[in-house]
């Protein structure tokens, strides 16, 4: 056995398995022999014959030793752990997953799994997470011998998305699994993830036995009164809507009321859903603790007092997470506002809101609880309602992934909103988001423009990438981003309300020419085509000249969307007007706004009856602007839902075993930072690849570097020149020049020895004179095109940042240069390369050529899946990439390499912690 590694740390993480509770995983310890014998000896004999194949009843003492005692690289082995109901002091193991080498690249796996957890998907995360380990210390493959009766176990395999082969063999079937990720890995972790994480809010929003444990009245603390306002407010809900919500209070401020049943100790507890925490911060991990054997399923934290006071407080929320993780519990908080649902039957009012909003198809996220306020009150006050209001404070667990994995499949909610204040894993939140988004909208609203505000309390990377990174990550997503949150509303109303306008021609009915001109303009300014317009309203009109102006509106592929303005001078607003539109958009399915005088939100004035007898309500807003500027980011969001997307780009002729061997090789020299360390830029933990190094791991990925030679002397560059081909390029190997023509850095086209030879001197001169190094080098010449720069950086918070742009001083001065997230789809790769306002250039601007769009393309392309593939890419730069009329030249290379942090969103399933 090699020499024991440190325990691995990195290794730990809490998971969601199927049925929605959590459980921790980590590696496994010498002191847990005695779990792992009560968990050898709980099993069943078909479950021990399974993974022995005999009827073991329990391991030896040399069993237990050799199993509990491993070295972490040649032998490893990792256990899901659950607080024990009966002693909170210990943890039950209710699954072990190891693996043992068994030649180099190679080793044999094994599983066994509690049977009171089989049917929940631990032995997949466990396979996961183990498979995950096994690639950092250099595996490739497992193989493992099953029974063939071991259908469960079989599955774990055939089903992870691996590439797989078994084949049978004297009664035992012998598995061999490719550890290397594959889509269709990707996609079934991500399937995987989206039915348990939606499964865990799904216990959480469906509660019905709530608990509400209070500091009580005499403690002297804040928290009391809190307690007592939630305690009411659950009780008022409950007694509107009788049998949907049993209230338990536990420690109450006051008289719990006729309503609620008080609970004398803790040992009274009895079952519960959801538990309700308004304890002082300093009290929360005991009080959650107390709830083992409860049987609930989440624990919302009203109390501030976390991660925002400093280290110990953010000491006091990890293991408030680990406490509550470790009883299969989620938690919703610290300082929330609560829970509201509203669907009938099935109502929970656990929030401190007065009055929650009525019940809808709008399902709205909010970290911020004073945000929460205003957006419930907001929400009154404008009839919209919702189907469920989840206030996650500072996020420390449950966060808006986790509600757009169960709003994809709730049929009571139709729009999803987001109020966020940070987003700690932008990758997760772009990879859910879209698959939600393609189902339904969007609408988010982010904190500060750039999305890089860190709130007290929010534990989140720092970011490197650029401001308008998230503006593009959303964009990919095709989410709907909201300046703020009174935009977030205007827009949740035409979606609530109105279908998905079939394009961007808009109608105009508006009460005064000046008006119409206002919309037309405001309709320009948000990518939308003023398609008809109508005759304007007199102050005089009559009920049949408004009938008449509005069936012309209305009139079969007249216009996509009708924007109606009625502002009265003279006379009093009639509903006339609101009538006849309402009518109309019901009757016709056309999407509609309007800015009517008086009305605001979802007034009865503008509802009617559509031919199917549903009820269309047409949102009305204060201003033309607003309800413009609404319609506009739905018409953008019905053109991304119509869209291709595409598929995740695979280029060709890629060695991702070869480029790992070569990145691990590179790092084996570089110290690697200690667990805790920030996760910074430091070259002690950094290598820079010479250019033969970088060309190597590039080729790798099918990206060829047109080879360079480095020359001392004239003689060198001439004799170099010789063997690589005439006409060469002579540069400077300085970083300061290399680029810079105008600076006599680079000469081109040099056609002859005595050329060269001149040349050389002269820039050996200005290199000189510029104090900097005076290597040159020679390359060929490429073919003339037009040169682009493509980069990747590795972010911490974001992950691989690819951007494109085209070279150039003016273009870097501008800052023109488009950038996305890797994995990117075809279209996105599409997308990115036209991005930059220079990208006519590449499309034969003013008479110029064409060049090789799909070759560049392809670059890009590859960049992104090597980007997303290496972690350790700290950073790469390609520069310049010329892209003649038929192929491209990458003519130099810059690859620096880091020893890497986990990603926020990992090749396994990962809760926060």
């Amino acid at each position: 056995m090699s020499e024991t590694a440190a325990y691995p740390v990195a290794w730990e993480a809490d998971v969601v398995l199927r049925d929605g509770t959590t459980t921790h995983l980590r590696p496994i310890r010498p002191a847990d022999a005695d779990a792992l014998q009560r968990f050898q000896v709980n099993q069943s004999e078909r479950s021990s014959y399974f993974r022995f194949f005999a009827p073991v009843r329990r391991l030896s003492d040399r069993e237990l030793a050799l199993f509990t005692h491993v070295d972490h690289v040649d032998r490893a082995a990792l256990v899901a752990v659950r607080t024990s109901p009966e002693d909170p002091g210990t943890q039950d193991i209710l699954g072990v997953a190891r693996y043992d080498v068994v030649e180099p690249g190679l080793a044999e796996v094994a599983f066994n799994i509690a049977d009171s957890v089989q049917g929940v998907g631990l032995g997949s995360v466990l396979l996961e997470h183990l498979a995950a380990a096994a690639r950092e210390r250099g595996l490739r493959r497992f193989t493992a011998d099953v029974l063939p009766q071991n259908g469960g176990m079989l599955a774990v395999f055939r089903d992870a998305g691996y590439d797989v082969r078994q084949h049978l063999d004297d009664g035992v079937v012998t598995v061999s699994v490719d550890l290397d990720p594959t889509e269709r890995s990707r996609q079934v972790m991500a399937d995987r993830e989206h039915r348990a994480e939606a499964r865990s809010m799904q216990a959480l929003l469906t509660a019905r036995r709530v608990l509400l444990v209070g500091p009580g009245p005499d403690t002297g603390v804040p928290g009391w009164a809190a307690s007592a306002l939630l305690a009411q407010r659950v009780l008022d809900a409950a007694a509107a809507d009788p049998g949907d919500t049993e209230l338990f209070v536990l420690d109450p401020p006051a008289a719990p009321g006729p309503d609620a049943r008080h609970v004398p100790a803790w040992d009274d507890v009895p079952a519960v859903d959801l538990v309700l925490l308004a304890v002082p911060a300093a009290d929360a991990v005991a009080a959650v603790r107390r709830l083992a054997g409860t049987g609930a399923r989440g624990v919302v934290v009203l109390s501030a007092g976390f991660a925002e006071t400093g280290p110990e407080g953010l000491e006091r929320r990890r293991e408030l997470l680990r406490v509550a993780h470790g009883l299969g519990m989620r938690v919703v908080g610290p300082a929330s506002w609560g829970i509201v649902t509203t669907q009938p039957g099935a109502r929970l009012h656990a929030s401190l809101a007065e009055h929650p909003p009525a019940p809808g198809v709008v399902g709205l996220f909010c970290q911020s609880a004073p945000a929460a306020v205003t957006l419930a009150a907001t929400l009154v006050r404008r009839g919209l309602g919702v189907s469920a209001i989840v206030s996650a404070g500072h996020r420390a667990d449950v966060s808006g992934n986790d509600l757009m994995q169960y709003w994809h499949d709730d049929p009571a909610t139709k729009v999803a909103c987001l109020y966020l204040e940070s987003i700690g894993n932008p990758r997760k939140f772009t990879r859910v988001a879209r698959r939600l988004a393609a189902e339904k909208p969007v609408v988010v609203v982010v904190a500060g423009r750039s999305g890089q505000v860190v709130m007290p309390g929010h534990a989140v990377r720092a970011t490197h990438a650029p401001r308008a990174l998230l503006d593009e990550l959303l964009r990919q997503a095709g989410v709907i981003r909201a300046e703020n949150t009174h935009q977030l509303i205007d827009i949740a109303q035409v979606l609530a309300h109105q279908p998905l306008p079939r394009g961007g021609r808009v109608g105009i009915l508006a009460s005064s020419a000046a008006l119409a001109a206002l919309v037309a303009e405001a309709a320009a300014a948000h990518g939308l085509v003023v398609a008809s317009s109508s005759d304007f309203l007199a102050p005089e009109r009559s009920a049949d000249d408004v009938e008449r102006v509005v069936e012309s509106l209305y009139a079969e592929d007249a216009c996509d969307a009708v924007v109606v303005v009625d502002v009265p001078v003279v006379m009093e607003r009639g509903d006339v007007v609101a009538r006849a539109v309402a009518q109309a958009a019901a009757r016709t399915g056309r999407t509609t706004v309007v800015s009517v005088i008086g009305l605001h939100g979802m007034p009865d004035e503008l509802a009617a009856t559509a031919p199917d007898g549903t009820q269309v309500r047409v949102p009305a807003y204060s201003t033309p602007e607003d309800a413009v500027a609404a319609l506009g980011k739905v018409v953008a969001y019905a053109r991304w839902r119509e869209r291709d997307h595409g598929a995740a780009v695979q280029p060709p002729g890629i060695d991702r075993r070869a480029a790992r061997r070569l990145v691990t090789a590179a790092l084996a020299a570089v110290p690697a930072p200690e667990r805790g360390e920030p996760w910074g830029e430091g070259v002690e933990t950094s290598v820079t690849l010479d250019g033969a190094a970088a060309a190597e791991l590039l080729a790798c990925y099918g990206l060829r570097v047109w080879p360079v030679r480095r020359v001392p002397t004239a003689g060198d560059a001439v004799a170099a020149a010789a063997a690589l081909g005439w006409p060469v390029a002579l540069k400077t190997a300085s970083p300061t020049l290399r680029h810079r023509t105008d600076l006599g850095g680079v000469r081109l086209d040099l056609a002859d020895a005595e050329e060269l030879r001149e040349a050389f001197e002269r820039m050996r001169a200005v290199a000189r004179a510029a104090g900097l190094d005076p290597l040159l080098e020679v390359q060929s010449m490429a073919p003339t095109g037009v040169a682009v720069v493509v980069r990747s950086v590795e972010d911490p918070l974001f992950g691989p940042v690819v951007s494109f742009g085209l070279a150039g001083d003016a273009v870097d001065l501008l800052g023109d240069v488009a950038s996305a997230v890797a994995p990117l789809t075809d279209v996105d790769v599409h997308e990115l390369v036209r991005a930059v306002r220079a990208a006519p250039r590449l499309f034969g601007y003013q008479g110029a050529p064409h060049a090789d769009v799909d070759a560049v393309e392809d670059v890009v392309a590859r960049v992104s899946v090597m980007a997303d593939d290496l972690p350790e890419l700290a950073s790469l730069e390609l520069y310049p990439v010329v892209a003649a009329e038929q192929g491209v030249s990458v003519l130099h290379a810059a690859v620096r390499l880091r020893h890497a942090a986990e990603r926020r969103d990992p090749l396994r399933r990962v809760l926060p912690g």
